[in-house]
């Protein structure tokens, strides 16, 4: 997608708003367009997001702006109503899909969280299962040496692969955390949005 066919959807979406606005509006991106220059034109886009979100949040902010001021006359009411109801008919699309976006994000940053918990969980009973298993080696090289030794042994290596693996789990979750945490600022951040 480049700019004209940018500009050209979110002129299609904002045409029932009242002249002056839908003006202002038109000047707002346009004016961003430009001061992004050619060779950034791709970024803006991506930073607007698409034209038909832009175009339904214009016209929730407008429909609020309205809603606050006083009606001027017979025609500033009818438009305020008029972009009420638009930003009513906006809203069933973009309130379920941000509701959605919430949800599988929530859904990613608890799987991910469990996974992290359960494997250290994991690592940190190996470690402490490996400590009878020593004192039972201990106990058994009085009665047949080779075979406490055999068990001790085992227990010692148990004991060292749960202390690695409790060590590798907490820091491929300290990894895990801090990328959700870059991932989360990058994605509020979200680029700029339209400002009145």
């Amino acid at each position: 997608m480049n700019r004209e066919i940018y500009m050209e959807r979110l002129k299609h979406r904002l045409k029932r708003l009242p002249r002056e606005d839908y003006d202002r509006a038109v000047a707002y991106f346009t004016e961003y367009f430009e001061e992004a220059g050619p060779e950034q034109e791709a970024q803006a886009i991506e930073d607007l997001g698409s034209p038909e979100l832009a175009a339904d949040q214009i016209i929730r902010d407008f429909a609020v702006e309205n809603a606050a001021e006083p009606a001027k006359g017979v025609r500033r009411s009818f438009s305020a109503l008029w972009i009420g109801i638009l930003a009513i008919f906006a809203a069933p699309v973009a309130l379920p899909l941000a509701l959605a976006f919430g949800i599988v994000i929530l859904s990613m940053v608890l799987v991910v969280v469990s996974l992290l918990a359960s494997l250290f969980l994991v690592a940190v009973s190996l470690a402490v299962s490996a400590l009878p298993c020593i004192l039972v080696g201990v106990w058994l090289m009085f009665t047949a040496f080779a075979d406490g030794l055999a068990t001790a042994g085992l227990g010692l290596v148990l004991l060292g692969c749960g202390i690695l693996f409790t060590m590798l789990s907490s820091l491929l979750g300290k990894w895990c955390l801090r990328g959700m945490t870059y991932l989360f600022g990058t994605i509020v951040k979200g680029g700029r949005r339209y400002e009145k």
